[in-house]
This record gives C-alpha cells, structure tokens and sequence, in this order.
C-alpha cells in the first residue's frame, strides 16, 4: 500500500464501486432470463480491474453482490462444458451466438432482435456503422413483423456478433488481436468467428473473479460484501422502518415480515460464506443492498464481525438532525453508532452523481479536473479535520454504458489525476481505519438509503406494497411447511435458496409506472415466476393472482431506470 497513510495535510479519498445485477435465473433448470451478468462482465467488470491493474497507485473498494459472484462463476462453468464437454449453453443470447442453426420461427427471431436492441443508441449503437445498420433493419422488423421472413440468417449472425461486440471491454476491444479482426471483418461472419468470439468470453468470465482476488490480496483494492441476495435488511427487520424518513408514506396490508431478523442474518452469513469461497479471506466492509441501514441493520453487520459499512449521505443528515448530540454539518467523518463496533462511511452524493449522471457528456479530462476541483475544496474546508474521509460510492456497471468508449478515458484519467495529486490520498476503509482511530458520535439512526435517504424505491407505492404482501404470503406459507417437516434437507435447502432469490431488493425497485413498460414487464414476470417457484418447491399449489401481471410501467427514467441519485433532483 501507499506509504503515506498517515500524511496528516492529504485528504483521504474512497472510491467505491459496487456491482449487483440481480439473479437472472430460474433457479430449477439454471436457465437465464436475461443476459446483463455476462454482458457486464466483459464490458465493465473486465474493464474496471484492467484499469486497477495499470495504475500501480490506485486504490478502490470493489463490492460484487454474492449472487453477481454465483452467476459469474456459473457464467464460466458453461463456457467450459460447452468448449469440453459439449453441453448446451443456458443464456438464450449466448446460445444463439453458438448455435450452427438458427430456429427461423418469428417469436425467436423477434426475441434476437429485441435483445440486440438493448444498448445504449449514442454510445454503442452508433458508433459501429455497421451496427446501426444492423439495428435499423430490427427496428423495422419490430414494427412490420411479415418483413421477418425475407432477413437471412446471416443478418441474424451479423446481428449477434455485433451486439456482443458491442458489449465489449474497451479494454479488451483495444488490445486483443481476434475482436480487432472481427470488427474489421465487420459483416459476413461465419461459425469460426462466432466460436472465435465465445472463445474470448470464456477467457473474460473465467479470469474476471481471479483478476480481483489478486489485486485485493496484492493490497491494491478492498473487496467488500453485501447480504447474499441483495434484500433491503431494515424491511425484513422491519416494514415500519420507512416511516422513520417518511412517516406519510403507505405501507402493505402487512405490518411485519415474518422472521425478518432471522432471514436477514440468513442474508449475512450466506453473503459472508460466498464472499470467502471465492476470494478467500473474510470480508471486512460491508455494503448493505443499496445502502439501506437501520438501528437493528448496524447492529446485526456489527454482530457479524464486519468492521465497516457504508451508507447515504441523507440518511447520515436525518440521522444527525434526530441526535441528541450536537454536530457540525461536515459528512466526511468516520462515524460510530453508539456502543456498536462496526465504523459507518457516508456517501458524498453529490460527487457521486456528478460521476452517475453528469461526466458522460463532458470531455474526460474537464470531467476529471471537475471533480478534483470539488475535492480540494473540499481538502481546504477540511483543514482542520486531520481524519476527513471523502466516500464516491456509486453503481460500478450502469453509467458507463452512457460514456464514451465505455469510460475508458475518464477512468483512465480520474485514477491518474488523483494519484498524483499531493493533496489527495486515494485509499480504503480498512486501511483508513488502520490509523485513525477516532469516529463521531451517532446515538440515533434514521433508517434509509442511498436513493433520496428513504425506502421509497422499494415500498410505498402500490405495486411495490402488493409485491410485499406477496411475499409475506409466501412466506407464510414456508414458515408452516418447513414447520411441518414433510421436506427433505435437500427440499429445504432448494425452498431456502428460492424464498431468498423472491426477497431481492431488485425485484420492488423496479415496479411501478416511474420506469418503462419494457423493463417492469421484465421484472414482473421474473418475480412472480420466482414467487411460483418457491411454492412449487414446497408442494403448494401457487396461488392464481400469480398467472396475471401486476405492475405495469409507463415512464422513461434517467439512465433507462437502472440508476438513480442520491438527492431528490
């Protein structure tokens, strides 16, 4: 590590990147329901460690959500049966990159279509002509599907390798030999080049969890992790807990989740479990699921052994507004709630959001001298605060999507500019905490997020509440089966792992007319599959509301809906 840790005129400086798509399986047959793990590992995963490994000096905090972990591994393990032991792919997309014969029936020819569709137009459509050919032709199928029957399969191949080259790590697309000569190849693709593709996937996945493991054990970056499934704790521990930051707001016909606490320790060892077998050590940070804390939440991360967490920055302001003891308005502190021993970060949200939501439209280096702008200013209002700690926390996949070359040069310049800056001083939680000892005083939390200081992303409204009361049914209905003890351990163990997938954050983040008719349509009939599964694995007839969508979306979001900002805009 750096050597000047404890240089008292540096400002510390922490940038952390969190990765967490959701589980896209059904959990029964390991089929994929859509592609985003495997597409975000060879664009942004792979990116973001060849960034940390070409600049010796930067330092970061990565968080990979332990089901992120379980995909990408999975994600491996295909490419692998499929190279050697000829098995079938399980992603639809992928095997349609693979497969010798395409099924010319219209429902798959249009599925093809729509999911090569789904990338950013300005930034990786566009910018490949050939591409934006490709893409102009589905469009035009999409809107008079009889126009399907005269698209050759080359289109249909051209169009898939595109996509996925699309995808692509700028990194990767920048040095490898073989996606050089694909995109210069740039149209009547063969076989060979299809497998040539899937061969520098398989490359990709498989190195992308060893890559990090070697720079978080080479004390480069920081690994932290989250409850396994990616749930909102403080709603499992407590539904009520939304109206600490909003006391209006309506709640489910339910007033508890049943077993909440149990399950969200569940979440905890479950994630601490997954955290070790792939990288091999104990964590030592935490990020609860979208920054959502409570009382109970700290107390529980405490009692697992874990040293730090993180949050938002409003959820430290409504905390200290509700605090006995007096504070200064300053959220670049370590804090401590009363007598528990795990160190809680706050967000900079506005830092943060310049990165998520602002920088992609500026050029690299005005972006980057922006925000180091921001920082020294901030180092000067700190001067009397030898202990200031500066958190960038934000979504480590989404926003580069709506960059140029995928961020490369922002990146590229951000880890540069701050490393050499002999104001600011790159580091990490557990290296701060190596030698500052001293923490702020917090004796009330108010319970909230990342996402405007509340829960309102994921309860409040009425598709998100009947989402809840669906999940506490279920989960009725589990707590009385396993009861009963008719289950097998194996039983027990698939119906666990099932009811954890239907607690996931992602699931009521997106319900609601806010986001698109596309996208909640999606995650609808993902849930209540999920939700039919767990049942199913019971041995309990679904309930019939489960065969009808219940949320359907209306809206066109900011960043597609996959990212929002800290601070009500």
């Amino acid at each position: 590590m750096s050597g000047r840790v404890n240089d008292p005129d540096r400002l510390n400086v922490v940038i952390y990147w969190h990765m967490h798509p959701p589980e896209d399986r059904d959990l029964r047959n390991g089929e994929y329901h859509l592609p985003w793990t495997y597409l975000h590992t060879i664009k942004d995963y792979v990116d973001m460690a060849a960034h940390l490994e070409n600049n010796a000096d930067a330092r970061a905090i990565v968080n990979f959500a332990p089901v992120l972990l379980e995909q990408i591994d999975d994600y491996a393990q295909q490419l692998n049966d499929y190279f050697n032991h000829g098995k079938a792919l399980r992603d639809p997309l992928l095997s349609a990159l693979a497969d010798p014969v395409l099924f010319r029936d219209d429902n798959k020819c249009i599925h093809i279509i729509k999911s090569c569709l789904r990338a950013n137009k300005q930034r990786m459509v566009d910018r490949f002509k050939v591409f934006n050919t490709l893409t102009e032709m589905a469009e035009t199928a999409i809107q008079n599907n009889e126009k399907l029957s005269y698209y050759s399969e080359q289109y249909f191949t051209d169009l898939l390798v595109w996509y996925n080259l699309a995808w692509i790590a700028e990194t990767v697309r920048n040095t490898d030999t073989r996606v050089k000569a694909l995109m210069e190849k740039a149209r009547h693709f063969t076989l060979h080049d299809r497998h040539l593709l899937l061969e520098v996937f398989n490359e990709l996945i498989s190195g992308v969890i060893p890559r990090y493991r070697k720079l978080a054990e080479q004390g480069r970056i920081e690994l932290s992790m989250t409850p396994y499934a990616h749930p909102i704790v403080p709603l499992l521990v407590d539904i009520n807990s939304a109206r600490q930051a909003m006391p209006e707001i309506e709640l489910p016909l339910a007033n508890e989740y049943p077993g909440g606490t149990e399950r969200s320790r569940w979440h905890m060892k479950k994630g601490i479990e997954v955290f070790k077998h792939y990288f091999g050590f104990e964590p030592q940070g935490c990020w609860p699921s979208e920054g959502s804390i409570s009382a109970e939440t700290i107390e529980l991360i405490s009692e697992m052994g874990i040293k730090w967490l993180a949050s938002g920055e409003t959820v430290l302001r409504n905390s200290m507004q509700k605090s006995v003891t007096e504070h200064d308005d300053c959220i670049h502190e370590a804090f401590q709630y009363r007598d528990t021993n795990a160190a809680c970060f706050f967000r900079d949200d506005g830092l943060s959001d310049l990165i998520g939501f602002k920088y992609s439209d500026w050029h690299a280096d005005d972006a980057v001298a922006n925000l180091v702008h921001h920082l020294e200013t901030i180092a000067k209002d700190c001067e009397d605060k030898p202990n200031a700690i500066v958190s960038i926390i934000l979504d480590g996949e989404n926003a580069w999507e709506y960059y140029p070359q995928n961020g490369f040069h922002f990146i590229s310049a951000l880890y540069e500019k701050l490393t050499q800056h002999e104001g600011l001083k790159l580091t990490t939680y557990s290296e701060y905490l190596d030698s500052h000892d001293e923490k702020k005083q917090l004796d009330s939390i108010v319970a909230g997020s990342w996402v405007y200081g509340t829960f309102s992303t994921w309860i409040g409204e009425k598709d998100k509440n009947r989402a809840w009361d669906m999940l506490v049914e279920a989960k009725k209905v589990y707590d009385r089966v396993i009861n009963e003890g008719k289950l097998s351990d194996k039983e027990i163990k698939l119906a666990e792992m099932q009811l954890a997938t239907c607690e996931s954050s992602d699931w009521f983040w997106w319900f609601g007319e806010y986001n698109s008719a596309e996208s909640v349509a999606a995650f609808d009939e993902q849930y209540r599959l999920h939700l039919s599964n767990l049942y199913q694995l019971l041995n309990v007839e679904p309930p019939d509301y489960l065969v009808n969508a219940f949320s359907f979306g209306s809206g066109h979001p900011a960043m597609g809906g996959a990212m929002l900002p800290g601070q009500l805009q």
